[in-house]
């Protein structure tokens, strides 16, 4: 073994650094412009098909969230602890997803704002979302905790989690599409600096010193693409389905009932996108965390 100077935390701070830029320029264009909050509010107001559909599942889901979240997680990092007592991970991850938690209130209540720009409709600031932050940040938590070797199924159940919430949240018409994929970004962020501590010490096993080198990253490289190329195939869909409808939004109307349902849709479509999008780039970067 040997101790290699923290550069491999750099890697998890340059994450933290393009998380911030996607949320800074998410909160630009959906929070600060015309265009952006009117196409983030028709979203919000299709939401009312999902509403007609969905809604006593999706209240009961948001009604459960806290509490599942809390359970769920509790659950899964003590198993995870116990099994691996690695408890300076345990607090690691407790430390960030309490953070994550904690700094999405304060960007919402206490340091963002809504600007009137003249769209009709809910006019308080609701960037990001709680709900999902709170489900997103209890999955991040057994994700670090977890070992290499589980961390890319943790990363595609706490992701799809954590979007079921999100989507739950614009279906009640508690949240706009923007909020969602905010608050998933926030938690990506605290994530990031999650792996950065914890990959400081730079304790790495050279390849040709591990017992089972060979086995080892082959059978890791095998786990992490079974994992990653059914993902990209999913991804591709949602992420062609959101840029159509966003344009088509911006670029055709196609009368009130149809424009609603449009934007609703590319408003879900984006959320999964970036669910999907935030647990590829996961799987690969934690993939050498020990």
């Amino acid at each position: 073994m040997r101790f290699s100077f923290p550069l491999e935390s750099a890697r998890y701070l340059g994450g933290a650094a393009l998380v911030s830029v996607a949320f800074i320029a998410l909160y630009a264009f959906f929070v600060t412009s015309h265009p952006g909050q009117q196409v983030d509010q028709l979203a919000y107001d299709g939401a009312q098909f999902g509403r007609r559909s969905v809604t006593p599942f999706t209240a009961e889901l948001l009604d459960s969230v806290p509490a599942a979240s809390v359970v769920l997680g509790f659950i899964g990092t003590v198993a995870m602890t116990l099994i691996r007592r690695n408890w300076r991970t345990l607090f690691v991850a407790l430390g960030v997803a309490a953070a994550a938690v904690v700094s999405a209130q304060l960007l919402k209540y206490g340091v963002l704002t809504r600007p009137d720009l003249g769209v009709s409709g809910y006019a308080g600031n609701s960037f990001p979302s709680g709900h999902t932050t709170l489900a997103a940040a209890s999955a991040l938590v057994v994700f670090l905790v977890a070992g290499p070797r589980l961390r890319p199924m943790l990363a595609v159940g706490g992701t799809g989690f954590a979007v079921l919430a999100g989507v739950a949240t614009l279906a009640n018409q508690w949240h706009r599409p923007s909020d969602v994929i905010a608050s998933l970004l926030v938690v990506a962020f605290w994530g990031c600096i999650g792996g950065a501590v914890l990959a400081w010490p730079g304790l790495v096993i050279p390849r040709t010193e591990a017992p089972d080198a060979g086995v080892g990253e082959v059978g890791s490289l095998r786990r992490t693409s079974a994992f990653i190329r059914p993902l990209r195939w999913i991804l591709i869909p949602f992420a062609a389905v959101a840029g159509l409808t966003l344009a088509g939004t911006f670029l055709f109307e196609f009368g009130e009932a149809a424009d609603l349902l449009v934007a609703y849709i590319g408003g879900v479509t984006a959320i999964v996108t970036a669910g999907l999008l935030l647990a590829l780039c996961g799987i690969r970067l934690f993939g050498r965390l020990p």
